[in-house]
C-alpha cells in the first residue's frame, strides 16, 4: 500500500548531505548514527502574569485530612535551637546551592540549610559519579556545617538530589522504569519496595533528601515531563503518591520512620503541574479550583497523610499567578487548612520568576510561604538581599523564624544532629548495597508489569525460543535509550552500555532467553539485513530528554535513530514485526501499527532490559502482560488533550486498555495514516525561531563544524575541535548554551537540513537577527556571525557582535549584514563562531522585524 509521509519528519540530517557541506566544507554523508532528533519545540504561552491579590481561592473547599501530630520533644527542642541562632544563621538555614556552585567552605561561611546536586550536577567531571566520591563531598560538605567556629550552635546540612526512578545519578546503582510503566503496572506494593530500594541507594552515596515523589497528574500528553507522572487519572496517583513516602521515609508510627536506610521525601511539583495549557512546562495551568483539588492534588492528600517531610513547590501558575509567589496556594491552602507542617522548597530558580523578584532577589516567595529557596548558582546573591530584607522588616521576623522552625522540624525527625559524618551512617559506603539480586529482580519485575500490549494479530506472541529471530532498532542494545532522562544527566542518552555495569540491555535479556532454547539471534541495529528469520523483534522510540526540552507541539512520533519505513519491507516479504516501543507518553503510530503485527508500549523500562524478554518468550508460564494504559492513546496526532473523562472521548486505545495471553484475541484491523494536522503543524511552524527553550526551532537543526567534520548539538556537553558547547539557565534550566573556544576553531550551525526555509513569508521589508548573549566571566568577546555559506565553506559576509557583560542581553544584527539577502530561500541562517579564545552565552536565537537602520560592522 501507498505510505503516509509525516512531512515533520523531513527535518532530518539524513536529508542533510549538501547542507552539512555548506557548513563544514565536506562530503561526508551522514549516517543513521548520525540522525539527530527533531521533536517539534513548543512555543510558550504568553500568559500575563497576575498578582496575588488577583488570585481568587477558597480554602473552604479544600478537604480536612489528618496529618501526623507534631512531636513535643522536637518542637522543644527548636526552641533550644532557635535562641542560639544568629540572624545571619536563620538566613543561611532557608538557602539551599547547588554543589556545581558551592563550596564546603561556603556552606560553613554562609551556614546554609541544604545542598543540593541538580540532575547534571556530580562531583567531578562528568553529572553522575561514583559511590566514593558522592561520599567524599557529603563528608565534606557535613564536617563544614557542624564545624562550631564562631557560632553558638552548628545546624547540620542535608544534602537532595533527584532520584527520581532509581538514584540515576550513582555510578552502578538501579534504574527503575520511569513512573508512566510503573502506572500502566498500578501495583501499589509494588511501588513501594521501589521507593525502600530507591532510599537504601541514596544512603549509600551518602544523600539525604530525594526530590521525590512527583505526583503530578498530567492532562496534556506533550508536556515533556508527562512520563513522570503515573497516569492521568487522580486515583492511581492518590493510591501511590503516600505508598512512595513509605517506602522512602517509612510509617510515621513505626519506630524505622526516618530511621535507617531512609530518607527525606518530597512531594512536588505543588500544584497543578500537569494541567497547564498545551502541556508547556513551566506554564499556566488551565483549571478551576475545584479541578485542581479533584484532579491536581489528590497526591497531595494522601502524601500529606503519610507525613511527607517536604514538599516542593511548582514553576507553574494557576489563575496567572506563580505558585512560587501565592500565598493563598503555600501557606492557607497547604499549610493552613490542610495542615501541613514539614517545609515548602522552591524549584531551581523558580522563584525568579516570581513578578518583580530576580533570581537574588525574592522577599515576595519567603513572605508567600516558601520556606527554602531553591537556588542553585544565585545563592549569594539571594542570601545577601533576603539577609537585607530580613532586617529591614521586608521579610517579617515571624515568617523567617517560621520557615526556620518548619527546616530544622524536619531535620530533627530525620535525627540529622545525632548522626555521623554521611560515610559513616547505617548503610553508608557499601557497593554490596548497590544494585542487590533483590533490587534487581524488583526492577525486572516493574519492567514485566508495566508493558503494555497493544496489538497481537494471529497471536504472534508469545515467541517460541526455537525461532529465528532478527532484532533490529537502536532501541534495542542501548539501555540509555530505554532509561530516558533524569538517568546519569539530567537529559540523559549518550551513554554506551558500559556506563550500567548493573544494567542489562533488551537485546541481552532476549539474547538469555532464546538461546538456551535452541534459537537464533541476528542483531542488525538499521534493519538493512536480508537473512532469513522468522520474526524481527524491531526496538525503537524517542530519543531521551527532561522537562521542558521535552514538550513538544503535536502527538506524531517522528522516528529517529531507526527509520520505522523499514518495517513495511520485513511484512511484504512474510516475515512478523513485533515492535517494542520506548517512549515516554502515548503518540500517534498508526504508520508503525500498521507495519507491526505485535505491539508493545515499553514506556521507558530502565535498566533491567530482560524484563520485556521475559513476556515476549514468557519464559515463565506467569509471565502475562498486565500491564493496563494509565494514559489514553491518541487516534490522531493532533494537538488536543485526550483524558477519559473527556466528552466526546475517541481514543485509539482508551484508558485501561491493554490485551494479555489469557485474554480473548483482538485483531486490529488497519489504520489510517492520515494524521490529521493542519499545515502549519506539520513541521512548519514559524521559521524565524532558530534556538529557544533549549533547543533548535522545529524547522531547524544545530550541528558543531570545523574542517569537515561535524557533530550533533547534544542536551549535554557537545565538543568538537577548539569548541566545546555546555549549557547554562536562561528562562529555564539549561535552555541557554555555553560556547567555549580554548581557540577559534569550531563553529556552531543552525540550518535547515532538508529544503531551504522561507524566513520571510509575512512580506516584513527587512529582518535582524536577535540573540541573547552574555559573557560568562565579564569582560567582553567579539563573536562572528554568518549565513549564506557556499559548499566550500565560505560565506558572503561575517559580522562581528561585541558581547559585553556577565548579565544577559539582547544584541541585533540586519539579517543582510549575514549574507543573508535572499530571505524566501534560506538554508543556513546562522553560524556563530569566533576570531580568539573565550567563553560566551547565547540563548533566543530568532529573526524579527528590523526596528532601524542600522548598519553592519566594519
Amino acid at each position: 500500500m501507498a505510505k503516509a509521509v509525516r512531512k515533520s519528519s523531513i527535518i532530518s540530517l539524513l536529508g542533510g548531505v549538501a547542507s552539512v557541506a555548506l557548513i563544514a566544507a565536506c562530503s561526508h554523508t551522514p549516517t543513521d548514527a548520525d540522525a539527530t532528533e527533531t521533536m517539534v519545540a513548543a512555543e510558550p504561552v504568553q500568559t500575563a502574569l497576575m498578582t496575588e491579590q488577583d488570585l481568587v481561592a477558597t480554602p473552604e473547599l479544600w478537604p480536612e485530612i489528618t496529618v501526623p501530630d507534631l512531636d513535643p520533644v522536637i518542637e522543644a527542642r527548636i526552641d533550644e535551637i532557635m535562641a542560639k541562632m544568629t540572624l545571619e544563621q536563620k538566613v543561611g538555614q532557608v538557602i539551599q546551592a547547588d554543589s556545581d556552585s558551592v563550596t564546603p567552605e561556603e556552606v560553613k561561611a554562609y551556614r546554609l540549610g541544604s545542598v543540593l546536586s541538580g540532575g547534571s550536577s556530580a562531583p567531578g567531571d562528568e553529572p553522575f559519579a561514583s559511590m566514593d566520591a558522592w561520599l567524599a563531598d557529603a563528608d565534606a560538605y557535613w564536617h563544614a556545617s557542624v564545624d562550631p567556629e564562631g557560632v553558638e550552635i552548628a545546624i547540620p546540612v542535608i544534602w537532595g538530589i533527584d532520584a527520581v526512578h532509581g538514584h540515576a545519578n550513582l555510578f552502578g546503582a538501579t534504574i527503575f522504569p520511569h513512573n508512566i510503566g510503573l502506572g500502566a503496572a498500578n501495583n501499589p506494593d509494588l511501588i513501594e519496595d521501589i521507593a525502600r530500594i530507591t532510599a537504601e541507594e541514596l544512603i549509600v552515596s551518602g544523600h539525604d533528601w530525594t526530590f521525590a515523589p512527583t505526583i503530578a497528574t498530567p492532562r496534556d500528553d506533550r508536556w515533556g515531563r508527562t512520563y513522570e507522572g503515573y497516569s492521568e487519572s487522580p486515583e492511581i496517583v492518590r493510591e501511590y503518591a503516600e505508598r512512595i513516602v513509605y517506602g522512602l521515609q517509612g510509617r510515621p508510627d513505626d519506630e524505622d520512620f526516618l530511621g535507617e536506610g531512609r530518607v527525606i521525601s518530597s512531594a512536588k511539583h505543588y500544584v497543578g503541574d500537569g494541567g497547564t495549557q498545551d502541556g508547556i512546562d513551566q506554564g499556566e495551568t488551565l483549571a478551576t479550583e475545584q479541578e485542581l483539588i479533584d484532579i491536581h492534588a489528590q497526591g497531595y492528600f494522601t502524601a500529606l497523610e503519610a507525613g511527607v517531610q517536604t514538599v516542593m513547590s511548582s514553576f507553574s501558575s494557576w489563575q496567572g499567578v506563580k505558585m512560587h509567589g501565592s500565598h493563598v496556594m503555600l501557606t492557607e491552602v497547604l499549610k493552613d487548612r490542610l495542615g501541613f507542617t514539614g517545609f515548602v522548597v522552591g524549584d531551581w530558580n523558580g522563584h525568579g520568576q516570581v513578578p518583580g523578584c530576580a533570581n537574588t532577589d525574592c522577599p515576595q516567595s519567603l513572605n508567600a510561604g516558601l520556606d527554602m529557596y531553591m537556588a542553585p548558582d544565585s545563592w549569594k546573591g539571594l542570601y545577601e538581599s533576603t539577609l537585607q530584607h530580613a532586617k529591614d522588616g521586608t521579610i517579617p521576623m515571624e515568617r523567617l523564624d517560621d520557615a526556620v522552625r518548619r527546616i530544622l522540624r524536619v531535620k530533627l525527625a530525620y535525627g540529622i544532629f545525632d548522626k555521623p559524618a554521611p560515610s559513616e551512617r547505617p548503610g553508608a559506603n557499601d557497593e554490596s548495597l548497590m544494585a542487590t539480586p533483590e533490587a534487581r529482580e524488583i526492577a525486572r519485575r516493574a519492567v514485566r508489569e508495566s508493558l503494555v500490549l497493544l496489538k497481537n494479530n494471529d497471536n504472534l506472541l508469545p515467541l517460541s525460543t526455537e525461532q529465528t529471530i532478527l532484532v533490529i532498532g537502536d532501541g534495542a542494545d542501548s539501555i540509555t535509550k530505554a532509561a530516558g532522562g533524569w538517568t546519569l544527566s539530567w537529559q540523559g542518552g549518550g551513554y554506551d552500555n558500559g556506563h550500567f555495569p548493573n544494567g542489562q540491555s533488551i537485546l541481552e535479556g532476549i539474547e538469555d532467553a532464546l538461546l538456551p532454547g535452541g534459537g537464533t539471534l541476528i542483531f542488525d541495529p538499521t534493519g538493512e539485513s536480508d537473512v532469513d528469520a522468522d520474526v524481527v523483534i524491531a526496538v525503537y522510540g524517542e530519543n531521551p530528554y527532561a522537562e521542558g526540552i521535552g514538550d513538544i507541539r503535536t502527538m506524531d512520533f517522528v522516528p529517529n535513530g531507526f527509520d520505522t519505513s523499514k518495517l513495511e519491507a520485513f511484512q511484504d516479504k512474510g516475515v512478523p514485526v513485533v515492535s517494542v516501543f520506548l517512549s515516554g507518553r502515548p503518540l500517534w503510530v498508526n504508520p508503525e501499527l500498521n507495519d507491526s503485527d505485535a505491539f508493545v508500549a515499553a514506556w521507558l523500562p530502565g535498566s533491567e532490559g530482560a524484563g520485556i524478554a521475559d513476556v515476549l518468550f514468557q519464559t515463565e508460564p506467569d509471565y502475562d502482560f498486565t500491564g493496563r494504559l494509565s494514559f489514553s492513546w491518541p487516534a490522531t496526532a493532533q494537538p488536543l488533550r485526550l483524558n477519559s473523562e473527556d466528552t466526546p472521548y475517541e481514543p485509539l486505545f482508551a484508558y485501561g486498555y491493554g490485551l494479555s495471553y489469557a485474554s480473548d484475541a483482538t485483531e486490529l484491523g488497519e489504520l489510517s495514516e492520515d494524521p490529521g494536522l493542519s499545515e502549519d503543524l506539520m513541521g512548519n511552524a514559524d521559521p524565524r525561531t532558530l534556538f529557544r527553550r533549549g533547543r533548535p526551532g522545529d524547522r531547524w537543526g544545530a550541528l558543531l563544524a570545523f574542517e569537515g567534520a561535524y557533530t550533533t548539538l547534544q542536551p549535554g556537553l557537545t565538543e568538537l575541535a577548539g569548541l566545546s558547547i555546555s549549557r547554562t539557565d536562561y528562562e529555564i534550566q539549561e535552555d541557554g548554551l555555553v560556547l567555549s573556544w580554548s581557540d577559534p576553531t569550531g563553529v556552531l550551525s543552525i540550518g535547515s537540513f532538508a529544503n531551504p526555509v522561507n524566513l520571510n513569508a509575512a512580506g516584513d521589508a527587512a529582518l535582524d537577527i536577535v540573540i541573547a548573549a552574555k559573557v560568562m566571566d565579564g569582560g567582553e568577546h567579539v563573536i562572528s556571525v554568518s549565513g549564506s555559506c557556499d559548499q566550500n565553506g565560505n560565506c558572503e559576509a561575517v559580522e562581528q557582535i561585541t558581547v559585553t557583560g556577565s548579565d544577559w542581553a539582547e544584541y541585533r544584527a540586519p539579517a543582510a549584514c549575514l549574507g543573508l539577502t535572499d530571505l524566501t530561500a534560506v538554508q543556513i541562517p546562522a553560524v556563530i563562531g569566533t576570531m580568539d579564545a573565550g567563553t560566551v552565552a547565547v540563548a533566543d536565537i530568532r529573526f524579527e522585524p528590523s526596528e532601524s537602520d542600522q548598519g553592519c560592522s566594519e
